[in-house]
C-alpha cells in the first residue's frame, strides 16, 4: 500500500512516498521556485538503504506542472519507484489550520475544502497553498483518496481555560479568536513515540514535548491528550524563535505604532521576521548563535539565555498545570541536534526531578534515545520527529475506514 504525502507551499511542493506495509520511505523530494523562470527539483530514491539524490532545473509554471513532473519521476521506466500512478491509494496533505472544525484527519470533500478556504484569514501564508495542493492532487490522482491532516487538530483537546483568551465573549463566539496551537502533527507523533518508551500507562502519564526548530513550540500532554500548548491564535506566540518574538507585552505593537509611527505591516514584519534569535544575536541559525556565544559575543550570550529561560518557564508552568511530570521530549532540528541547548534547558532542574546524563546527551544518533541519568525521576528523551510518516499513517487509517464503509 503506497501513500504519497504532500506539503504544498506558495511556490513549492514537498513530497514523500511511503510503502505503508513497513513504513518505508521509497522516495522524497521538493519542487522549489514554482512560477519562476527556472524551478529547482531535488528528488531522492532509496535503494537498498542508500539515498540516491538527483537535481533538475526546468521551467515549472504552476503546481499542476510541478506535481506532473513528480509523477514522471515516480514512474520513470529506468529510475522510477512505481509503474503507474494508480498504485498510490491515498494522498495525505499537510494543512496548517483546521480551526475548531477538525480534531482529526479527514477525507477531503467539497465541505472540507470550503472550511480550509474559510480559515485563510487565520493562516494567510499557508492555507491557500495547502488548498491549492489538494485541488491539484485531485486532478493528478483521481482514483486516490485525498486526506487533510491539520497542524491544529492535535491541540483541539485543550480545555477552554487553556485555549480561551480573556477578551470579550463575542470575539470568541463570532470571530473564533482563541489559541489553536501549531506543530500539532509533530507533537502528536513524538508524544505517541514517547508514550511507548516511558513504560507507564497512558491514562496516568504526563509529558512535555518541546519542538525546537526555526519555529518553536511546546505542548503539555496528559493522559495522551494535549491540555495546553505555547503557540496561540498564530505561530507568533509562546517561545522565542529564530525570527519570531514569542510572548511579549501586548502593548508593544501600540507603542511601536504611536511612538515610532510604524504601520501594521511593518510591525508584523518585525515581530515575525526580524526578532527572536535574529533580533538579539543577528542570526536565526542556532549553530551560528552558539558559535558566537562560545567566542564571547555578548548579544549571543543574551540570546541563548533568553531562549533557554523561556523554555524553562513553560516547563515549570506545565508541571504545575498537569500536577506532575513523567518525561520531557526534545524534537525538531535544534531539539534533536543541539546537545548544548538541551543541556542548558535541563541545567539546575534537579529540584524538579530532571537530571541529565551528560555523556548520553552528547551522543549524535538519529534514533529515539534517552538522555536522562539513571536516578532521574523525570525521563528525558530525544525523539526525531516524522510529520510525514504521521500524515501517511493517519491517511492509511482513513483509507481503512472508507474501505469498510464501502463494503457495508
Amino acid at each position: 500500500m503506497k501513500v504519497l504525502v504532500i506539503n504544498s507551499g506558495s511556490s513549492s511542493i514537498k513530497y514523500v512516498l511511503f510503502e505503508m506495509q513497513d513504513s518505508k520511505v521509497l522516495t522524497k523530494g521538493i519542487v522549489e521556485r514554482i512560477g519562476e523562470a527556472s524551478a529547482e527539483v531535488t528528488h531522492s530514491v532509496f535503494l537498498k538503504g542508500e539515498e540516491v539524490k538527483e537535481k533538475y532545473e526546468r521551467e515549472v509554471a504552476n503546481h499542476v506542472e510541478g506535481l506532473e513532473f513528480v509523477v514522471h519521476l515516480l514512474t520513470d521506466s529506468k529510475k522510477g519507484i512505481i509503474h503507474d500512478k494508480g498504485e498510490i491509494v491515498a494522498v495525505g496533505h499537510r494543512v496548517v489550520h483546521g480551526g475548531e472544525h477538525y480534531n482529526h484527519a479527514v477525507v477531503v470533500n467539497d465541505e472540507v475544502k470550503a472550511r480550509i478556504e474559510e480559515l485563510i484569514p487565520l493562516a494567510p501564508l499557508h492555507n491557500p497553498a495547502n488548498l491549492q495542493g489538494i485541488e491539484v492532487a485531485e486532478k493528478i490522482f483521481p482514483e486516490a483518496i485525498q486526506v487533510a491532516v491539520f497542524d491544529t487538530a492535535f491541540h483541539q483537546t485543550m480545555p477552554a481555560a487553556s485555549y480561551r483568551y480573556p477578551l470579550p465573549n463575542e470575539l470568541y463566539e463570532k470571530e473564533k479568536i482563541r489559541a489553536y496551537g501549531m506543530h500539532g502533527t509533530s507533537h502528536e507523533y513524538v508524544s505517541k513515540q514517547a508514550l511507548h518508551l516511558i513504560d507507564k500507562p497512558v491514562d496516568d502519564s504526563a509529558i512535555i514535548t518541546i519542538h525546537l526548530g526555526n519555529g518553536c513550540s511546546m505542548a503539555a500532554i496528559k493522559g495522551g491528550k494535549c491540555v495546553d500548548t505555547s503557540m496561540g491564535l498564530s505561530p507568533l506566540a509562546g517561545l522565542m524563535m529564530g525570527t519570531r518574538t514569542g510572548d511579549i507585552d501586548p502593548s508593544i505593537p501600540f507603542y511601536l505604532g504611536s511612538k515610532l509611527n510604524m504601520s501594521f505591516a511593518e510591525i508584523d514584519q518585525m515581530l515575525n521576521k526580524e526578532s527572536g534569535l535574529k533580533g538579539i544575536a543577528g542570526s536565526n541559525d542556532m549553530r551560528d548563535v552558539l558559535d558566537k556565544r562560545s567566542a564571547g559575543d555578548k548579544e549571543a550570550m543574551l540570546a541563548i539565555d533568553m531562549y533557554v529561560q523561556r523554555i524553562k518557564k513553560y516547563i515549570g508552568a506545565y508541571i504545575a498545570e498537569m500536577g506532575g511530570l513523567d518525561a520531557i521530549v526534545f524534537t525538531a532540528g535544534i531539539g534533536e541536534n543541539s546537545d548544548e541547548v538541551r543541556r542548558l534547558v535541563c541545567e539546575d532542574m534537579a529540584f524538579l526531578g530532571i537530571d541529565l546524563d551528560e555523556k548520553k546527551n552528547r551522543e549524535r544518533k538519529a534514533v529515539n534515545r534517552s538522555i536522562h541519568a539513571v536516578n532521574s525521576k523525570v525521563q528525558v528523551w530525544v525523539v526525531p520527529t516524522n510529520e510525514e510518516l504521521e500524515i501517511a499513517s493517519q491517511s492509511r487509517a482513513l483509507l481503512g475506514q472508507v474501505t469498510q464503509k464501502s463494503v457495508h
